[in-house]
């Protein structure tokens, strides 16, 4: 299997006869879903989405983030073909997942845009499928929440960030990334008591009845630790995760539009995503991947593998509640 399996298996993006298996082609080649998952719009029988939403309107200084979603599947495709390293099953064997592509929309009719997407994430999650979603700037999360809470009520919401996105911003219109957490607040679509900020390393006086674990706080304690505090206030509460990717330090992660340093290392990241596991995940994002910042590709290799986390984070949920 494996390396004889790459003398014959290519483009296994639209050439996949199962939703379930491990996909051997070479890493080099081939179409490049999602961890060369099946590009499918048919979601009869898929338990998750993986969807792509190409939309920068409001970053704060570097835009392309619009091409996120495209860098984030090409680097999916450097992963291991095997399971997740550590996580003691393998979501990809266990759990129908397809690619379900990019959102559909008119750049040139950005008020259009919110409710597009609201409608995207609604039409999926009426089918009984979840969805983790790439991005994209932050705003995204606003109309994916709007439509979750529209199934589950007030969320928990997880948020792995530098900046904490609750300026304050009482012009509903307006689409931007950094108000998007004051907006789903205000609204009513996260329950900010049981929410929480990680990584934040920008002053907002204003919290808004959030949580907050800085980044500093995360350097001093240790990931697990954190994760055992962000366990505690989301406790068994439906959870919304979103990973912005600058809450990773720029050495790790210099494609963003808005770099600050001081952040997390992939490595804090992935025990902190790994030990979260068991929480009431319902869905969640990877946002603002600007690959034009970032010839390397660290970036989006990162965003990938934040991606693949939550894969196995929401899928650890799904299998334990079918249990």
């Amino acid at each position: 299997m494996a390396l004889e399996d790459a003398k014959t298996k290519v483009d296994e993006a639209f050439t996949r006869e199962s939703y379930t298996g491990l996909g051997f082609e070479n890493t080099f080649g081939g179409a490049t879903s999602f961890l060369r998952r099946r590009y499918s719009k048919d979601l009869s029988g898929v338990d998750l989405a993986v969807t792509g939403v190409p939309f920068d309107q409001a970053v704060t200084n570097r835009p392309g983030t619009r091409f996120g979603p495209r860098a984030i599947r090409e680097a999916s495709a450097l992963q291991s073909p095997d399971a997740p390293y550590g996580w003691g099953y393998n979501p990809m064997e266990e759990l129908k997942i397809v690619d379900y592509g990019d959102l559909a929309f008119d750049y040139a009719k950005v008020s259009e845009f919110p409710e597009t997407l609201q409608r995207h994430i609604s039409g999926i999650l009426a089918k009984g499928v979840g969805t983790v979603t790439l991005g994209g700037d932050h705003f995204i999360t606003l109309p994916i929440l709007k439509a979750y809470a529209e199934v589950f009520g007030p969320l928990s919401i997880i948020q792995f960030d530098a900046h904490s996105d609750t300026w304050t911003d009482d012009d509903l219109d307006r689409i931007d990334h950094g108000t998007f957490l004051y907006k789903a607040i205000k609204l009513g679509l996260v329950d900010p008591s049981r929410s929480v900020h990680v990584g934040i390393r920008t002053d907002n006086p204003d919290r808004h009845g959030m949580h907050l674990i800085d980044a500093r706080d995360v350097h001093e304690n240790g990931a697990k630790n954190t994760a055992a505090r962000v366990r505690e206030i989301v406790g068994d509460s439906p959870t919304y995760l979103t990973f912005d990717i600058d809450c990773l330090d720029p050495a790790y992660a210099p494609g963003t539009g808005t770099p600050v340093w001081g952040g997390l290392t992939t490595a804090q990241a992935a025990v902190a995503l790994r030990a979260l596991a068991g929480i009431n995940m319902v869905g969640g994002d990877i946002v603002e991947v600007s690959p034009p910042f970032d010839t390397t590709g660290a970036t989006a290799i990162a965003g990938a593998h934040v991606a693949t986390e939550l894969i196995c984070l929401w899928g650890w949920n799904h299998l334990k509640k079918g249990a």
